[in-house]
């Protein structure tokens, strides 16, 4: 595919020269142009290059599409297409009594939103295949996926025990919340790894990884929209859509560090479907505090737990320690 992201060895990468001019604007940041200009030749004199982490960026990358590719799959009932993108359905954790798998998936009650989940059961399909054929040899095989007690896990966190059981393929309103969580946390990685990237030739790692990013994006402005919808309607224990929303956003927010780079779907000002800083930018989460997320991990230090009960599927030390 010649949009896929380049090959990731290391003689095929190129590490940004400093006497380019891209590299110079790259680093022009949020600061005047003309005053970095007047200096620049002994900044970038003492820019060091960056370590070569692309290939484990990328099975970072892909085991959170395993577990999207997986999700998305099963809702609309075709989870065994996975075997023949390189994943494995037998290593998918589901609710009791649900295959998702010959047609067996979510109840739709709307023609449109089955058709918004079969769109995006494919795009996540896609990315799958596509980091794995570029990585060759060299991507991870897809690990054990939790997809059944993981959801009631982060349910009953989430709303502070007032929800369990919570199955996101039970009806379509728990399939928009169960998308959520995972989501807005694929936007946010994927900006995180942006500046970690070294290839950033045309049609590169950077440039590719973006276009993933663009399309997560899409993604969950599309879930945040039809949350917002309903969000008056009581979804369950008594609680609006809108506030299990804020209670999902709530729990990232508490595992993913001490800041605060989460919101729900309202604001003070009405609809908030955009999750952006005041800058109108898109926040940024380093791969450790991604897996605190999908770990639910409250200490920071797991390696295992939540959606990927025995782990990522490789070794992420150098990552998980940026």
């Amino acid at each position: 595919m010649t949009d896929a992201p380049r090959p990731t060895d290391s003689s095929d990468l190129t590490v940004p020269t400093a006497s380019t001019r891209r590299s110079v604007m790259g680093m022009l940041g949020l600061m005047g142009a003309g005053a970095l200009l007047s200096g620049c030749t002994p900044v970038l004199a003492n820019t060091p290059a960056k370590p070569n982490l692309d290939a484990s960026i990328f099975n970072f990358a892909l085991n959170l599409e395993y577990l999207e590719a997986a999700f998305y799959l099963a809702a609309v009932g075709k989870l065994e297409l996975l075997d023949a993108a390189g994943g494995d359905s037998s290593k998918v954790i589901l609710p009791a009594g649900f295959t998702g798998r010959g047609g067996n998936g979510v109840p739709f009650a709307s023609a449109a939103v089955r058709a918004y989940a079969e769109e995006t059961a494919m795009d996540e399909l896609a990315h799958v295949k596509v980091i794995r054929q570029v990585l060759g040899a060299a991507a991870v095989p897809q690990p054990q996926l939790d997809l059944g007690p993981a959801f009631d896990a982060a349910g009953q966190a989430a709303s502070k025990g007032a929800i369990k059981g919570f199955n996101p393929y039970a009806n379509e309103l728990f399939f928009l919340h169960g998308a959520f969580i995972f989501e807005d946390v694929g936007v946010t990685a994927y900006k995180g790894a942006a500046r970690l990237l070294v290839d950033d030739k045309a049609g590169g790692n950077l440039e590719n990884a973006a276009g993933i990013l663009a399309v997560e994006a899409y993604h969950a402005g599309m879930i945040r929209t039809l949350l917002y919808q309903q969000k008056d309607t009581v979804a369950a224990a008594g609680l609006t859509v809108a506030q299990i929303v804020q209670a999902i956003s709530d729990l990232r927010d508490a595992v993913d560090g001490s800041d605060d780079r989460d919101q729900g779907i309202t604001a003070k000002t009405g609809s908030n479907i955009v999750l952006a800083d005041m800058n109108g930018i898109a926040y940024s989460r380093t791969p450790r505090q991604v897996a605190n997320i999908v770990f639910l991990d409250t200490t920071g230090r797991a390696t295992k737990g939540g959606f990927y009960p025995s782990g990522l599927s490789g070794d992420f030390s150098a990552l998980l320690a940026l």
